[in-house]
């Protein structure tokens, strides 16, 4: 690994192109890094989770600072774990687009996201209004982590359609479903005796209504 990665610049992509594993060069404008592209962005805002809730976990030791809510306390080492794990799987989709052969991901990932979705969702309250994406450090960095998830989703299914051949329909459904794990995720992390769920309110704009009538009369 060390001889492979001793030389950073090349200067072969100068010219707007890309090599493949199998030799081909591919231009860079195509979806297929778009793709790419997103999976590697989500990968980092997923790296930037794992940062906040390792503080998250340092801090609480402290008794004066903020506590991690009672249900994140019990299973923080789980929820490292998924995050250690789910970089790794994006790792594998990332080569997967490189090299089409390679199977990184499988229906049994996908299943497992699902196992762990279900699991933290016994332990939160009925969803009965829509929240907006906020709140801690740590749960407004997995509201950016899924936002970034859902984007790459479209790019796939795009990819998918134009290119049936250059990604593995599984790879699409796990996408889908971290955004679901990210989503039951930030609301796992968040702790209603201090930072609340963020609710869409209408009172809000209606407010700034009012203001603006007040204003121009």
């Amino acid at each position: 690994m060390g001889n492979r990665l001793s030389k950073i610049y090349t200067r072969t992509g100068d010219d707007g192109s890309t090599g493949m594993a199998d030799g081909s060069r591919v231009s860079k404008a195509d979806n297929l890094f778009s793709v790419m592209g997103d999976i590697d962005e989500l990968n980092s805002h997923i790296g930037l989770v794992r940062a906040h809730l390792t503080q998250a976990i340092a801090d609480s030791k402290n008794p004066s600072a903020q506590q991690l809510p009672e249900r994140l306390q019990q299973k923080a080492s789980d929820v490292t774990q998924a995050l250690v794990v789910l970089q790794h799987l994006l790792f594998n989709i990332g080569g997967e687009l490189a090299m089409p052969e390679y199977e990184g991901v499988t229906p049994a990932h996908v299943d497992w996201l699902e196992q762990q979705i279900d699991a933290m969702n016994t332990s939160l309250p009925p969803l009965k209004d829509f929240i907006l994406p906020t709140g801690s450090l740590l749960v407004s960095q997995l509201h950016v982590a899924r936002s970034v998830c859902r984007r790459a989703e479209r790019q796939a299914v795009l990819l998918q359609e134009e290119h049936p051949q250059a990604i593995r329909s599984t790879a699409v459904s796990f996408i889908n479903r971290l955004s679901d794990w990210l989503f039951v995720a930030a609301r796992f992390c968040t702790d209603p005796k201090q930072i609340s769920e963020v609710l869409w309110d209408s009172q809000v704009l209606e407010n700034v209504a009012i203001n603006d009538n007040q204003n121009n009369s």
